[in-house]
């Protein structure tokens, strides 16, 4: 699958997501894999957390971590997004920052951004403002940002390279580089990666740690660190794709063999 063909079908699958909560029907990208008890998606933000956001943001929600809890963001500072979707950690990240702080979102799906902007008038929150817009070209000047953060979307991006480039020109010098994503974990045989690509990201696929750093390197950032978040077992792919046994082998390669990473890094 080209480049073009896998963004324009993430735009669709997302923009199907965002069509399917404004119906209350909820849902993820992975929907048609797991409609219910995804162990990716699910039980990432705490309950004051929850309780502080609209329905609509949190039934959108499609990451696999809470970069917002981790990123130590601080009042004051701008915050930049990838892949904002329905805007709920645009909208955590606009609250930590406070006032004098402003957090950006940007996504390339018109459905995904209405959502987000109406969840912003819901949640009642001023310092914030989504911009339309690709991982791989940011609408943003250089030097702009603190701190970038992202949930579980640059490893749909079939041009990583890219996006982690304009991450770097878009950050002020000693800005941060603080992302949840879906990471390898060492060697795995071409079927597994196969099946952890359509688990984890249901389009593209995701890097394997040595290579995630190499890349951030490549782009400039330095104190590289992949941190753990939650490591993915083989009963929690039987959960997604039930006692299929033509696939049980497969399921078994892939025990421990990926998992959701907080990514963090500086630009010197």
């Amino acid at each position: 699958m080209s480049g073009e063909s896998i963004k324009e079908t993430v735009r669709e699958e997302y923009a199907k997501a965002a069509r399917r909560v404004t119906e209350q029907q909820g849902g993820s990208c992975c929907a048609q894999v797991a409609p219910a008890g995804n162990p990716i998606t699910s039980n990432l933000y705490g309950d004051r957390e929850k309780a502080s956001l609209p329905a609509e943001a949190i039934a959108a929600s499609l990451g696999c971590g809470n970069p917002t809890a981790l990123a130590e963001l601080k009042p004051g500072e701008t915050v930049l997004d990838l892949g904002s979707g329905g805007g709920i950690d645009v909208i955590l990240s606009a609250r930590r920052v406070g006032p004098s702080g402003k957090a950006y979102g940007l996504d390339m799906t018109d459905e995904m951004l209405a959502l987000a902007r109406e969840n912003q008038r819901k949640a009642g929150v001023q310092n914030v403002e989504f911009l339309k817009g690709e991982i791989e070209h940011i609408p943003l000047p250089d030097n702009s940002v603190d701190v970038i953060i992202s949930n579980c979307v640059i490893n749909l991006s079939s041009d990583k390279d890219r996006v982690l480039r304009e991450a770097f020109r878009v950050l002020k010098r000693g800005g941060r580089f603080a992302v949840s994503d879906i990471v390898v974990r060492g060697a795995m045989p071409a079927e597994v990666k196969r099946m952890v690509e359509l688990w984890a990201g249901c389009i593209a696929g995701a890097l394997e740690e040595s290579e995630y750093r190499s890349k951030l390197a490549a782009a400039g950032f330095d104190q590289i660190e992949v941190e753990p978040t939650r490591i993915y077992t083989a009963a929690d792919a039987k959960g997604l794709f039930g006692d299929n046994k033509s696939i049980e082998a497969i399921v078994q390669k892939a025990d421990g063999k990926f998992m959701s990473a907080f990514v963090r890094a500086r630009k010197p």
